[in-house]
């Protein structure tokens, strides 16, 4: 294995510990922060892992997180499993988009926020056939813009720190 690629795998898996342990952490200590919107602290390192690397290392540490995070916490296949997987398998096909795009980090941010949230409530109402929990959406819209620009900016923080190892990334 060269020195690139091991560098790289060495940051894909120091990346997912971090997602795996952040998710953790909020959920079980930290909790929503308003009504039922939470930080969002693990999608911080989806930002920084596309930015840095790509899109297949985001798609793996996004994965990572919920799998790993769940069965940690004894939930894998439960209920919060599916709903964790809806707003992540969304937030991570906006901000694939939208890193495509070469959209800035704070509205890559916000707007995968914004996904995460729709993404947790159709999961919700499509697979448990709850139509009702729609009415959350708004608040949960509402949250999400603030967390958006709290997750963004911490992002740009580390990533300002950090030199990336994608090749079509200015350094």
């Amino acid at each position: 294995m060269g020195t690139e690629k091991t560098k790289r795998f060495v940051y894909l898996a120091l990346l997912s510990a971090m997602a795996i342990v952040l998710s953790i952490v909020e959920s079980v200590y930290i909790g929503p922060v308003f009504y039922m919107v939470r930080l969002g602290l693990a999608n911080i390192v989806a930002l920084v892992t596309i930015r840095l690397l790509g899109v297949k290392e985001m798609i793996i540490v996004n994965t990572m997180r919920v799998v790993i995070s769940n069965l940690m916490r004894g939930m894998i296949f439960g209920s919060t499993f599916w709903i964790s997987l809806g707003g992540v398998a969304l937030s991570s096909i906006a901000l694939i988009i939208l890193d495509k795009m070469k959209s800035s980090l704070m509205f890559t941010s916000v707007i995968c926020s914004i996904c995460h949230s729709v993404g947790q409530v159709l999961v919700v109402v499509m697979f448990y056939m709850q139509p009702r929990v729609a009415a959350v959406l708004p608040y949960l819209l509402l949250g999400s813009v603030p967390m958006g620009f709290i997750t963004g900016t911490t992002a740009k923080l580390v990533l300002d720190r950090i030199k990336p190892l994608r090749k079509d990334q200015p350094e």
